[in-house]
């Protein structure tokens, strides 16, 4: 299984042919180094949560279009991207099935933010493997200690690199990839990145430094 990070938290999982894309939000797309063409073949896409950094109406239309792929998401964002002709498939929690990736849903509880709604927002386990919490550390999370990857905020308006750290500690996963970074400059996300695998190595966890768009690992 193949997974590349195209700016902040779009992410594309390969496997058996198979594309299967996450959130494809607009700080993915901000400065035209990724463009909707640049997934005019995934076959399936995921949508986490209602905010724009995760679910770009606009350009999620334009891959639709190109691709002909089937839209998953929760009632929310299904209700807001009806609104813009988008069909989707409804994914609560519970096991789904789609191509060969196996998607284990979870109800879980974004991290407050200041003046801000909470979305209803879906996690995944892929194939047993890889945790995507999106945009959340709840302590319910820590019962997938060990899990091969762990999809994991870097940076963000509602937490900080110690409490980051601390969640990712506990998860204890072989390996991370981080993502929701696409609002920093290189050279800062880059020097973070080298404090988080200073951090990790200690631990014996590999720290996967996915900044540039494209950039990826292979489990």
């Amino acid at each position: 299984m193949k997974i590349s990070k195209y700016i902040h938290s779009c992410l594309l999982f390969e496997l058996d042919g198979h594309k299967l894309l996450f959130d494809p939000g607009n700080f993915t797309f901000a400065e035209g180094i990724v463009t909707p063409n640049d997934f005019a073949d995934v076959d399936s896409i995921i949508i986490t949560h209602i905010h724009p950094d995760h679910l770009d109406t606009e350009n999620l239309k334009k891959i639709v279009e190109l691709s002909n792929a089937t839209v998953y998401t929760n009632m929310e964002v299904g209700t807001a991207i009806q609104k813009a002709g988008i069909h989707y498939n409804l994914i609560e929690e519970g096991i789904y099935r789609v191509g060969p990736f196996k998607l284990q849903a979870i109800s879980v509880v974004h991290e407050p933010l200041l003046d801000n709604p909470i979305p209803k927002m879906t996690g995944f386990i892929i194939n047993d493997k890889v945790l995507h919490p999106v945009d959340s550390m709840e302590p319910k999370l820590t019962a997938y200690q060990g899990i091969e990857v762990l999809i994991m905020v870097s940076m963000a308006p509602f937490a900080n690199e110690l409490k980051i750290a601390d969640f990712a500690d506990k998860v204890r996963p072989k390996q991370i990839l981080p993502v929701h970074d696409g609002f920093g400059k290189e050279f800062f996300v880059k020097q973070r990145y080298e404090n988080y695998a200073r951090h990790f190595d200690k631990l014996g966890v590999k720290f996967n430094a996915t900044y540039k768009p494209g950039d990826s690992i292979t489990i």
